[in-house]
């Protein structure tokens, strides 16, 4: 099992061998790809997230050429029918990948907590209140679960677009922010307001 890094100092892993590499600039993908039946591929620039796609597409162009038979893409549930910028380049992602012409397999998952913790800590700091949106569910997913599923669908033949993967419980936004503040030991009311759409309906697509 081999993985890409581009950290000058590659890291430790037991039964885990580590390639330095770049997706943009394409660097170091040769050697990570020889000799490989199946890719998983995780990378993002969240910060940066037009990256996704050159990245993607130099993914892409290597496995081909490494003649690397089965690609799996971790998404995100609700990329088709969400429109936020994030959720645009990773559905521009799984079209690339559907028209590679490499056998692909493409897995929708929800968020996970580490994403959540994001979302609520930030606006925590403001004191006395912490508002979340009315009328939104999120069903927030394990990614040791998800994990899991992508080295699944790699060691199997392609699927293309896989069954979504959720977490066991829908839990309205209020129920999640109260929870968080118990577990960080803060105290907050939390009101839900109405998100208006704005410039767009991307509020109303999220609820």
């Amino acid at each position: 099992m081999r993985a890409l890094t581009r950290r000058a100092e590659l890291p430790v892993g037991e039964g885990l061998e580590w390639v330095r590499g770049d997706l943009l600039s394409g660097d170091g993908l040769a050697t990570a790809f020889a000799g490989v039946r199946a890719v998983i591929h995780c990378a993002t620039d969240i910060r940066h997230p037009k990256n996704d796609l050159p990245g993607i597409e130099r993914l892409l162009a290597a496995a081909r050429t490494a003649g690397v038979g089965h690609v799996v893409n971790i998404s995100i549930v609700g990329v088709d029918r969400i429109p936020y910028f994030y959720y645009r380049i990773k559905l521009a992602g799984e079209r690339l990948l559907a028209d590679s012409g490499i056998g692909w397999s493409n897995l929708r998952a929800t968020q996970f907590p580490t994403l959540l913790d994001s979302a609520f800590g930030v606006p925590s700091r403001l004191p006395g209140l912490l508002l979340v949106p009315s009328g939104t569910v999120c069903q927030p997913v394990d990614q040791r679960e998800v994990a899991e599923r992508l080295a699944e669908l790699a060691q199997g033949a392609p699927v293309g677009q896989a069954p979504e993967l959720g977490g066991p419980t829908v839990y309205p936004a209020e129920r999640l922010a109260g929870s968080w503040l118990a577990a960080a030991g803060k105290r907050r009311r939390v009101p839900a307001v109405r998100v208006r759409d704005g410039p767009g309906p991307a509020s109303a697509a999220a609820r």
